[in-house]
């Protein structure tokens, strides 16, 4: 009776140690598989500085992060240096006048900052290419948007031109 019950309590216990084995590795399988279908790869961005609407994007998610770091956008140093880069000097005088006039930020044609901004090609002929930015306001639960049209030049990539768009 003793050996009937070590010999038992062996098979029991080699039938652990191979379910044991088997389980994790199996377990690993399934789990990769089911947690890359649960949790899609991170999204990631990318760019080139030869195209223009990249660098609109590139621009506008600075001067909107200069604004959160600067407490406002208008006037701050990074914001005013993002400005004096990305934009030509004819559209920097030409927001100055704007900006006096309806005492907003010109880039953004708003007085505060956007929570979140995107970018997209429209068009493209003599010279300059234009974008779509959407500005987008508010809650995540209750978001607003405005829209600008944004010109470039396509020989400088300097952005030459920002109004509001035309829907």
């Amino acid at each position: 009776m003793v050996h009937t019950r070590t010999a038992g309590r062996i098979a029991i216990a080699a039938a652990l140690l191979t379910a044991v084995a088997v389980v994790p590795a199996a377990a690993s399988t399934t789990s990769s598989a089911s947690s890359s279908a649960a949790h899609p790869p991170a999204p990631s961005k990318s760019g080139s500085p030869e195209v223009a609407y990249n660098r609109v994007a590139d621009f506008y998610g600075s001067y909107i992060d200069a604004g959160y770091g600067e407490g406002g956008v208008a006037g701050g140093k990074l914001s005013t240096a993002l400005r004096n880069f990305y934009l030509t000097p004819q559209l920097r005088k030409h927001l100055a006048a704007w900006e006096a006039r309806n005492h907003a930020d010109g880039v953004l044609r708003a007085q505060n900052v956007p929570r979140a901004w995107k970018v997209t090609p429209v068009d493209s002929g003599m010279g300059h290419t234009w974008s779509t930015v959407r500005l987008t306001w508010g809650s995540p639960r209750h978001p607003s948007y405005t829209y600008l049209d944004v010109q470039s030049d396509l020989a400088t990539k300097k952005i030459s031109g920002i109004r509001e768009a035309r829907r």
